[in-house]
């Protein structure tokens, strides 16, 4: 591997956009660098199927360019995809087949396959080898897929949705094996899902996505220390006007609350500057974060 591969971005997108007859991905921009882990989360139906399949070039943008591993997509899958793992929920591999016959496949493919690694995630997902794929459960067949995709020691990861419909035992152990390979700072991982809880364990930067559009990207200690909601009392009128940094405002009554993207002290100090009580500054979850966001965009676009 020379330096510039362990420089470059594995991921690249400019101005991709893709129609389609009743849903558009709009002006994609991406990036994903080298010991990154970019959680990538929608809503079902917001893109992020799309925009995978771009990225490993099943389907071609109809603007802007995609660029995986140094070369352009998909002009040169062939090639990029000699170093990119993808694993997804509804992967479909060969039922009559044994889990071996899938592992000597890809062996015979893939000259990074490490056949010693591939034991190690046997024991560690209690997979059978000599079982075939039809006989395995919902878990084992993603449990497998992971493997496969693992056990090449690819430098690019792709996850789509892999922990979907999985048991907690099963998923657990699928998470703690993605935590160990994430500690190679040489490799990148996208990971999509709309589970925020299972991105917010593993993933260092977030990307939201819905209706086909990027609505934020940052990294993910951004978005937990900046994101907070204050509540507050107050008698008089207080109005979503008389702050800054507002994406959420309520007040009801004698109650209200706020959900800022900028928090500051001086937030609290305006609410009782203009007579509040300052009953709590809480923190937010990724899906909490998630969801405001998302209907803060939704409502720009109905402006």
């Amino acid at each position: 591997m020379n330096s510039n591969e362990t420089t470059q971005p594995l991921i690249k997108l400019n101005g991709v956009g893709k129609a389609y007859q009743h849903f558009e991905l709009s002006d994609v921009d991406l990036t994903l660098e080298p010991g990154c882990v970019m959680g990538f989360i929608g809503p079902n139906g917001a893109g992020k199927s799309t925009t995978i399949r771009l990225i490993m070039g099943l389907v071609q943008a109809d603007r802007g360019d995609v660029e995986v591993l140094g070369v352009p997509m998909p002009e040169q899958m062939a090639a990029a995809k000699r170093d990119i793992g993808f694993a997804s929920e509804d992967m479909r591999l060969f039922k009559n087949g044994t889990l071996a016959w899938h592992m000597n496949f890809m062996r015979r493919i893939y000259p990074g396959w490490d056949d010693n690694y591939a034991q190690v995630l046997l024991k560690r997902f209690d997979l059978r080898p000599e079982q075939k794929l039809k006989g395995f459960s919902h878990g084992q067949r993603v449990k497998a897929g992971l493997l496969l995709a693992l056990a090449r020691r690819p430098r690019l990861l792709v996850l789509d949705e892999p922990t979907t419909g999985l048991d907690p035992v099963a998923r657990k152990e699928v998470l703690n094996e993605l935590l160990e390979v994430l500690a190679d700072e040489s490799r990148a991982v996208l990971f999509s899902s709309h589970n925020t809880q299972d991105v917010e364990q593993l993933s260092d930067t977030i990307t939201f996505i819905d209706r086909g559009r990027i609505i934020d990207s940052q990294d993910k200690e951004t978005f937990l220390d900046k994101w907070r909601r204050v509540r507050f009392r107050a008698a008089a009128e207080i109005r979503e006007e008389d702050l800054t940094g507002v994406v959420e405002f309520h007040h009801r009554g004698q109650l209200g609350s706020v959900i800022t993207d900028r928090f500051e002290p001086a937030m609290t100090e305006r609410l009782t500057h203009l007579g509040a009580e300052v009953q709590g500054v809480e923190p937010m979850t990724l899906e909490e974060i998630f969801v405001a966001e998302v209907e803060a965009s939704r409502e720009e676009v109905l402006l």
